[in-house]
């Protein structure tokens, strides 16, 4: 285990101190901190709320999202059991808030993302996002990519490569990384998806995004191949250059994580959605994020807590990348 060396302001609140169940809850009971913090200067890791969904084409529901995996976090210890990292120890940590978000515009929605974002990446701070519908990734990326495209990994059941829906409209949540890799902000030869499933109107957006370079690993070959050997190939594809990570919670079979907008059966069950993640050990991730829980359809939080549990593990990997990163 980590030794606790870092600034003890950052450390979360211990469950031996204050009970989980007290207290104002905030991402990993982790300091709250906005711009004018002292302390803010410090952070290198910090959590975001995006409380959106504009970009929903069906079920509603994933701006309520942030609150509710913020609530469930409160379960989360210091350490990871599997593997050891503590990255509250490692790293500075903190809830940064939510963006103030348009839920009625969702072009002035993208910009705010995106001008949050852009501060967060001026202060040196990785970003490990909890959503929020999954177009919030675009303007997320429209900040962290803007000096260079970036490498891109994706867990979800879906591509959200299609063009457009509805006559023409181009920013939905099943539109992000088209637009993505259409504005350069994404190099398609480091980008490949993971547990791509469901039935479907047609194959268009699988079709252009295998023109794209994209790797597209469906959940058959995912559990032909099992993790150890699609993890390898991810790993090899996005190489040691700076990658971002997005993770749909709808890459989890719906029996493990049913409170999502659009679920699709038949995917990874809780150890697998933690054991990918750790496959990402020593990769240089920029940010991430945890998108489209939809806490209406799930009352009894366990989607959330599923979330959460996957952040955990996602905020070992970036913790790893920033003490990487620091030399």
């Amino acid at each position: 285990m980590a030794k606790p060396d870092n600034n003890e302001f950052f450390h979360p609140v211990s469950g031996m101190d204050l009970p989980r169940f007290a207290g104002v809850p905030t991402f990993m009971r982790l300091p709250y901190l906005r711009e004018d913090d002292a302390e803010y200067a410090q952070v290198e890791m910090g959590i975001v709320g995006v409380p959106w969904d504009v970009g929903t084409t069906n079920r509603p529901g994933t701006r309520h999202g942030p609150r509710q995996l913020r609530d469930s976090s409160t379960m989360i210890r210091a350490v990871n059991g599997a593997t050891n990292v503590a990255p509250f120890y490692a790293t500075n940590c903190a809830d940064l808030g939510d963006v103030s978000i348009n839920p009625v515009d969702v072009m002035d929605g993208m910009d705010r993302i995106t001008k949050f974002y852009t501060g967060i990446k001026s202060r040196g701070i990785t970003p490990m996002t909890a959503g929020g519908d999954h177009l919030l990734s675009l303007p997320v990326l429209r900040a962290l990519a803007a000096d260079e495209p970036v490498g891109l990994i994706q867990f979800d059941s879906h591509t959200d490569l299609f063009n457009s829906y509805f006559d023409g409209n181009k920013f939905t949540h099943g539109t992000p990384f088209r637009r993505a890799i259409e504005e350069g902000l994404v190099d398609p030869k480091r980008f490949v998806q993971v547990g791509i499933r469901g039935t479907a109107y047609n194959f268009d957006d699988i079709a252009w995004g295998e023109a794209q370079g994209v790797r597209i690993i469906r959940i058959d070959e995912f559990f032909d191949r099992g993790i150890d050997d699609v993890m390898q190939e991810v790993r090899s594809i996005v190489g040691d250059r700076a990658t971002y990570c997005t993770y749909d919670i709808d890459f989890i079979d719906p029996t493990f994580a049913p409170g999502t907008g659009t679920p699709e059966v038949g995917g990874p069950n809780s150890y697998e959605a933690l054991k990918v993640v750790r496959e990402l050990a020593g990769l240089n991730l920029i940010g991430a994020d945890m998108v489209e829980v939809s806490p209406p359809f799930d009352l009894q939080g366990g989607t959330s807590w599923l979330g959460v549990s996957v952040m955990f593990e996602l905020m070992c990997i970036l913790s790893q990348a920033i003490e990487s990163r620091r030399g």
